[in-house]
């Protein structure tokens, strides 16, 4: 940027040097003046303007100098314009190749207010996802200030989420402006990921049913759940605070869901036989794989394959099962 300023300061001064030279030496007015400057200097031409040996040697003089700091100009400028290309190109060329390493991340489509509160939670419990939205300079200058790796496009484009990399995300969140577009975005995702965790949501309540029959794994409509919230709190205010413990970073405490793969250690085993209690690990439900729930579990409750368990502890017992081999999710 520097040197572009200090072309413009050169350009302008030696047109300003040229407009009273032309004006003092030749005896033009200064509209005159100023118009055989400019031609001198972009070397498009010249009028023979000289009468004298002295308004000659300005001429050339004018001339020689004009030409070249106005061939110096033309490569400083064509210089930054190609090298600001190439860093644009050079910095999504190593932002795809981040994106690329990730695996079992999140996508989060949209980067609205509710879309940057869903990445900051994420972020804050070191997850790994990526950022897909269509205003380039608000995603690329907030998730550049914040070190979050985005792709600037459309979500409801196919060839978007495959650059995301959604065949090896395991959840993806859409908080698109319009049910359309969230309508859209599941559908798609659902046809290049059947086993993704799909959370959109709902503006309009009449679009819940078609986002779930599109494929969503859950449909979050922000008026009926901030609606919910409020009744909870005015009946049950202080069950209300012990909850909003697993939301707050730093209490040392997290509520997760934790899947069991089918090559889990705990597959087979019962629930009192497990070494999640001695991790400082509380195990507050079972959720089979046709659905069936076991709250709370009982002690000889047989884990599964595909088991979901919900499990409540200190957030480095919770993360340590989450992030090893017993399985996946999100806290």
């Amino acid at each position: 940027m520097r040197r572009v300023v200090v072309t413009l300061s050169l350009l302008l001064g030696l047109t300003v040097l040229g407009t009273v030279g032309f004006h003092m030496v030749v005896g033009l007015n200064w509209l005159e003046s100023l118009y055989q400057a400019v031609i001198t200097l972009s070397t498009v031409g010249s009028r023979d303007v000289a009468v004298d040996d002295g308004d000659r040697i300005f001429v050339i003089l004018y001339l020689m100098l004009g030409l070249g700091i106005f061939t110096f100009s033309a490569f400083s400028f064509g210089s930054w314009i190609v090298s600001a290309e190439f860093r644009v190109l050079w910095e999504k060329r190593q932002m795809q190749r981040r994106i690329d390493q990730l695996q079992g991340h999140s996508i989060i489509c949209g980067q609205g207010r509710t879309g940057r509160t869903i990445c900051q939670y994420l972020a804050e419990r070191d997850r790994p996802f990526v950022v897909i939205d269509h205003n380039e300079e608000r995603v690329s200058q907030l998730c550049q200030e914040h070190g979050w790796p985005f792709l600037v496009g459309d979500a409801t484009d196919d060839d978007a989420l495959r650059e995301a990399g959604i065949e090896r995300a395991t959840a993806l969140t859409t908080v698109l402006a319009t049910d359309a577009d969230n309508l859209y975005v599941v559908l798609s995702a659902r046809m290049l990921n059947a086993k993704l965790q799909i959370i959109a949501r709902a503006v309009d309540e009449k679009a819940i049913e078609k986002l779930e029959r599109a494929g969503a794994t859950r449909v979050v409509s922000p008026f009926r759940s901030g609606a919910m919230k409020m009744a909870r709190f005015m009946l049950n205010p202080s069950i209300e605070d012990f909850i909003e413990i697993a939301d707050t970073r730093g209490n040392n405490l997290e509520l997760a869901d934790v899947q069991v793969l089918p090559d889990s250690p705990y597959v087979g085993l019962r629930l009192m036989d497990i070494d999640l209690r001695s991790r400082g690990i509380m195990v507050i439900g079972i959720r089979r794989k046709d659905g069936e729930r076991l709250m709370p579990p009982p002690g000889d409750a047989v884990l599964m394959a595909e088991d979901s368990l919900f499990v409540f502890g200190s957030a480095d017992a919770v993360n340590s099962v989450v992030d090893g081999s017993y399985g996946s999710g999100m806290g």
